[in-house]
């Protein structure tokens, strides 16, 4: 195993983050899988999920059992991990720009497209490298202006290449549930069934400019871009995978989620040995678009009526907000069924605020319900 360290653009001459990665196994003898965790960096569960998962591919290493390559990044947002404001970590957004520190990624399809035209071939593996090869190419000409912007280049150098990506963050309270891009779902489904995904949304790109979205979104967009010209392999699948809430940095749990990502790794051939039996996907997949926001319909005292993870009827009571002045409780009601996979940490809401969100199985538009 070695460990490089990429620094980061310095925003004054007195201080250097660096991102550091810790690479297992050799280029080239097989596929690649990219990992990395807190890109949120308040988010903390998949951090001590990647060091668990460090101890078990040591010992693997030791006994030559690490056949493709993997890259490990345990502190994707070095940044944000320094941001507290009065003893609150806050590293969802960036102090200095505003920005969400999981948006604006390069569109590297949309940077590489015309260029590959004159490139591509009639061969699909021929055609992987090519495409690999431009990524890589576009992203060092990449001149940052910031240090987020620096961070976001040295992410996806490292990750590019890879054949499958996972981004691990978690929600406020929640079980475990992964998104996807919906052509990738037969590659995805199989990390669904290992890490127990009690829901797994799909979309084909929602916009979001996402870290995932970078790595994934460019093979099916160019496949479609290039149909019926040149043959685009299916060069990189990405998921983004949330290991429940934010205070579920246990030990135990760490355990399990780091097994599970090993068995997938087995699963995948980057690690010899045989994968345990793949358990039964916990739900279906789900549309991105079919899950439900409740919102609250006043201000109020929040209080759940259930647990993530539970099963939620058509026009079933999910939440009250209470009025402690006049006594009055709003109740709000889910107008779909699904797994209520998240809930929000808050306990007194303003008008308007996110409370919850329950998978449906059908695309809804606007996907938002404030109250019933």
């Amino acid at each position: 195993m070695r460990v490089e360290h990429q620094p980061l653009l310095t925003r004054n001459p007195c201080t250097q983050r660096h991102l550091i990665s810790f690479h297992y196994g050799r280029p080239g003898r097989a596929d690649k899988v990219y990992l990395q965790a807190s890109l949120h960096a308040d988010e903390l569960p998949g951090m001590l999920a990647l060091h668990h998962l460090r101890g078990m591919l040591d010992s693997a290493e030791a006994r030559g059992q690490i056949l493709g390559e993997i890259v490990l990044v345990p502190i994707a947002n070095p940044i944000g991990l320094e941001q507290t404001l009065m003893h609150d970590a806050m590293g969802r957004f960036d102090f200095n720009s505003g920005e969400n520190f999981n948006r604006r990624y390069p569109d590297l399809a949309e940077t590489i497209r015309d260029r590959l035209a004159h490139e591509l071939t009639g061969d699909a593996d021929e055609n992987r490298q090519i495409i690999r090869r431009a990524m890589a190419s576009a992203l060092k000409q990449i001149r940052p202006s910031s240090e987020i912007d620096s961070m976001r280049q040295a992410q996806l150098l490292l990750a590019h290449d890879a054949d499958f990506v996972l981004d691990l963050h978690c929600d406020a309270q929640a079980v475990v549930h992964l998104y996807g891009e919906t052509p990738c779902w037969s590659q995805i489904e199989p990390l669904a069934r290992y890490i127990g995904a009690q829901a797994s949304l799909l979309a084909s790109g929602t916009g979001a400019g996402s870290f995932d979205e970078a790595c994934g979104q460019p093979w099916w967009r160019l496949a479609e871009a290039f149909a019926g010209r040149f043959p685009i392999p299916s060069g990189c699948v990405a998921a983004t995978v949330e290991l429940r809430g934010e205070a579920d940095v246990d030990h135990a749990l760490a355990r399990v989620d780091a097994a599970a990502l090993y068995a997938f790794l087995q699963h995948r051939g980057i690690l010899a040995g045989t994968p345990p039996p793949m358990p039964a996907l916990l739900q279906p997949a789900t549309p991105f678009d079919g899950s439900l926001t409740l919102r609250a319909p006043c201000a109020g005292l929040v209080v759940f009526l259930h647990k993530p993870g539970a099963w939620i009827e058509r026009d079933e009571p999910v939440v009250h907000v209470i009025d402690p002045i006049t006594g009055a409780t709003q109740v709000v009601c889910s107008s779909i069924r699904g797994v209520m996979y998240m809930r929000s940490a808050i306990r007194f809401a303003a008008a308007g605020v996110e409370l919850c969100k329950v998978a449906g199985a059908t695309a809804l538009e606007g996907g938002v319900m404030v109250s019933a």
